[in-house]
């Protein structure tokens, strides 16, 4: 299968995953590059019949990357010349990838980095501060910890990819996990940082949240060299400088030390006599204080004042300290500004061992204040609450707008030098921390697998559709800039509805606010990735994933494996439920880059059904006396189950689980023997034998049921010809009967189902239905929902208004700024908008009427 760059070559080490079709390939084949690169590859998903469904590969930094390669089957894969190798005990690693020596050893991260033998740096180690009140109480008592490693485990020892996992606490508080990525032939290392926040919000103030690592200077003050970044280039500054000095010592002098290079000796006599004279600056900060700006200063030392060096917009958030001649580290982190407020620190460069920081929270902000955003309005009952949830869409209810457990995770990286690199080569390692590199099959490839359901490619024959589909897309592209949907908690989601007389998304209202994956905004970004192949979805959709699988979740405590509803804070919203935390949303993002964090959230779903002993989502609303039972839970079997079978189902293929495939299959059994299947709406499930009570005779149907990724997980469930015919059935019942008139759904069961609603959204299951039983009449019906959005209740779809998409532009004196609007445009209605347009030109494009949409502009 050929792979080719997603954002074009990278001279970096980088790990990507393929899909294989049902069947081709054994679990014992190996796997090679057909012009003979190195590679490692290792399973990462199998089919039922055990073949394999997703591999992994790796290759090393090449020094000339080609353009694609050749994933070839059954043949043996070559060995780098110098292959990675990891040695030595638990707790004394040595990790080599040819030149570079990396020795992990607690309670740091890495102990010492050494290049061709010398050290370079020293105790790479996690820090924080943290405070007990506000900053608004005026406190500035801040305590420093040392995150301290208690386990390491070796995930992977090469030969071409090392992977180290480092668990441990700062001090009292924040676990964190470290994964560190090592590549044959790199001298650089790839680092995943997440941590868990488990502090009290009315008393724990995370100050700063840092990775620090100590660097050895050796060189002569003029000789060491300082770079840090701005949007484009760097700062460029040498400890001691030579240039815009009164007495010249010379343009060889002078370009030398401006390239990083050894100036020498310095021969002009009123010069090297009077260095002692010339000010070494020790210290250097960049504070990205926003998405907009950044300040950078620095100083002689300590106790002297800072001085001001002209500032800029964006950092790249990279950095460089070292010599010449002694070598030096390159430090940064990822979506620098995008995660402000954020800083890159270099302190003590005048003395014989500097430190470089790069702040995941920069100290210079106010201290993270996480305590809930309004004192509950007087909402002490359910009866309250409930008439909060009318007017503001906000479901509020006392301690439960908690951030203990929501996790983050940055991506960081360290590269060592033997010598001061130029800022060209600096700006390579900038963008390849910026923009990692993937390799990635193409579209046709990817669906030739069968994997991920109903999607196709575009057909030039339905360009109005895909053109709506692209300005969607493009829409939120422009509001996450427009509006700054940028910061350390917020980067990677996106609003929920919008305020059309404030000519602003809903940021203050209740339920309105974050999205926080609401109908599946992640699920419609992925679909549109893997039909398209576009690196811009996909980047797009990488961050949504990121964001929502760790800041929307609760990672420990009494929630662990819940996700928390739409809300102005992520964590804000009452309603705890699997919909959010759903393995389904992650999928896509593990098999495609094989990323080992993503692959630790959905294992924290393994016993998902476990949690609904917790919380009763419906605990509000419930007129019966129904108190959690172990041997009779209730499970919605639209959001519920949906978000239950994605979690068993990817166990199962990644692990060979058989406790979750005997859940997944028993459960599909249960609901086709249900008198009315889906449309029974909820279940009884007795965890100690995984299966539901099928005795219920009973119809009640959500609209939300089929929002939350229950029918892109059944095709692939059904796609997978498990003998389940029964459970086949009962949802294409379902997708038969939902949009079907009241006069037959009262006939085939008795009565018209009630709260029919998001008529557009599930259009796509009615042209499941008439994809699978060839019924012209279900394709026509469709076609005719989707176009038209008939008889919606509940929600009309403003997309569907609108006969032609177009921006407005607000400017002057009634905003904040110059915005491009779409009023009709909410994140509910894209999403699923997106969703059935992929599915119904996937199932059934013959049967679409010849009229066309207005084209967007």
């Amino acid at each position: 299968m050929t792979v080719r760059w997603l954002d074009g070559p990278r001279r970096q080490g980088i790990t990507w995953g393929l899909p294989w079709a049902r069947g081709t390939v054994d679990t014992a084949t190996p796997f090679a590059l057909a012009d003979g690169t190195p590679l490692q590859s290792w399973i990462t998903a199998s089919w039922p019949d055990g073949s394999v469904k997703w591999s992994a590969h790796a290759i090393g930094p090449q020094h000339d990357p080609a353009a694609s390669y050749e994933v070839v089957a059954g043949q043996e894969p070559s060995l780098p010349a110098e292959p990675v190798t990891v040695t030595g005990s638990e707790n004394d690693l040595r990790v080599s990838t040819g030149p570079v020596t990396w020795t992990l050893r607690r309670p740091h991260l890495v102990a010492s980095i050494e290049y061709d033998g010398r050290q370079i740096v020293r105790a790479v180690r996690l820090v924080s501060l943290r405070q007990h009140l506000p900053d608004d109480d005026g406190s500035r008592d801040r305590h420093q910890a040392s995150g301290e490693v208690e386990q390491i485990t070796v995930e992977q020892d090469g030969p071409v990819r090392a992977v180290v996992r480092l668990d441990g606490r700062h001090g009292d508080w924040l676990p964190f996990r470290v994964r560190l990525y090592f590549y044959a032939g790199a001298p650089d290392v790839r680092v995943v940082h997440t941590f868990v926040w488990d502090g009290d919000p009315d008393r724990d103030f995370l100050a700063g949240l840092g990775l620090s690592a100590d660097v050895v200077m050796r060189d002569e003050p003029h000789d060491r060299h300082v770079r840090l970044a701005g949007p484009e280039g760097f700062l460029t500054e040498a400890v001691r400088g030579l240039t815009g000095l009164r007495r010249d010592p010379g343009a060889a002098v002078r370009r030398a030390q401006v390239a990083g290079r050894p100036v020498g000796e310095i021969r002009d006599d009123g010069v090297a006599s009077r260095l002692h004279l010339v000010p070494t600056w020790n210290d250097y900060t960049l504070d990205q204080t926003s998405a907009d700006g950044f300040l950078l200063r620095k100083r002689t030392a300590s106790g002297h004042a800072w001085v001001s060096i002209p500032s800029g917009t964006r950092s790249a958030g990279y950095g460089y300290l070292g010599g010449a001649t002694g070598g030096g580290l390159g430090f940064g982190l990822r979506d620098f500004w995008k995660l402000h407020p954020t800083r890159l620190d270099i302190r003590g460069a005048a003395t014989d061992v500097a430190t470089a920081t790069v702040w995941m929270w920069s100290p210079s902000a106010p201290a993270m204040d996480l305590r809930y955003w309004h004192d509950g309005l007087g909402q002490d009952t359910f009866a309250e609450q409930l008439e909060g949830l009318e007017i503001t869409y906000e479901d509020y209810e006392p301690g439960y707008g908690t951030p203990h457990g929501i996790a983050r995770t940055h991506e960081l990286s360290l590269h060592v030098h033997d010598a001061t690199p130029s800022n060209d080569e600096l700006a390579e390692h900038a963008a390849m921390l910026s923009s990692p590199g993937l390799l990635a099959a193409a579209p046709e490839g990817l669906a030739a697998a069968n994997v991920f359901g109903s999607w196709s490619v575009p057909d030039p024959r339905h360009q109005d559709i895909e053109e709506r589909l692209d300005f969607l897309f493009d829409h939120y592209v422009r509001q996450r800039e427009q509006r700054r949907w940028y910061g350390f908690w917020d980067y990677g989601d996106v609003m929920h509805a919008y305020d059309p007389d404030r000519h602003t998304w809903r940021y203050d209202v209740g339920g309105y606010a974050w999205d926080n994956s609401e109908l599946s905004p992640d699920l419609w970004l992925w679909y549109q990735y893997l039909r398209t192949g576009r690196a811009d979805v996909f980047r797009f959709a990488e961050a949504m994933t990121r964001h929502t699988g760790e800041v929307d979740v609760y990672h420990l405590g009494r929630w662990k494996g819940l996700g928390s509803r739409h809300n102005v804070q992520h964590w804000g919203c009452s309603c705890k439920q699997l919909r959010i935390s759903n393995a389904a949303y992650r999928r896509f993002y593990y098999y495609l880059t094989a990323d080992e964090r993503t692959g630790d959230l959905l294992d924290e779903l393994a016993t998902a059904e476990e949690t609904f002993l917790v919380i009763d989502p419906l605990r509000k609303i419930r007129t019966d006396a129904y108190v959690p039972d172990p041997h009779a839970l209730s499970v919605s079997l639209g959001t519920d189950w949906g978000a239950l079978a994605a979690a068993w189902l990817t166990r199962w293929e990644r692990h060979g689980d058989t406790r979750a495939r005997d859940r997944l299959l028993g459960t599909m059994a249960d609901i086709g023997g249900l008198p009315h299947g889906f449309l029974t709406g909820q279940a009884r499930i007795d965890l100690s034998t995984g299966r539901f009570d099928t005795t219920l005779d009973d119809i009640s149907v959500s609209h939300l049921s089929a929002v939350f990724g229950l029918p892109e997980i059944i095709t692939e469930l059904i796609d997978l010809d498990l003998g389940l015919p029964e459970f086949e059935r009962a949802w294409l019942d379902y997708c038969r009967l939902y949009l079907a008139p009241p006069e037959q759904q009262e006939s085939e069961v008795g009565q018209p189902l009630q709260g029919i609603s998001l008529v557009q959204a599930h259009s796509r299951l009615t042209a499941y239905a008439a994809a699978r039983t060839g019924d012209p009449g279900l394709a026509e019906l469709a076609w005719r929902k989707f176009t038209l959005d008939e008889n919606d209740q509940l929600n009309r779809n403003p997309l569907q208004r609108e006969a032609r998409w177009q921006l407005t532009r607000i400017d002057g004196t009634r905003v904040l700024m110059p915005i491009d609007e779409a009023v009709f445009v909410s994140t509910n209605n894209a999403a699923q908008y997106g969703l059935a347009a992929i599915q119904l030109l996937a199932l059934i494009p013959h049967a679409r009427p010849r009229t066309a949409f207005a084209q967007p502009r």
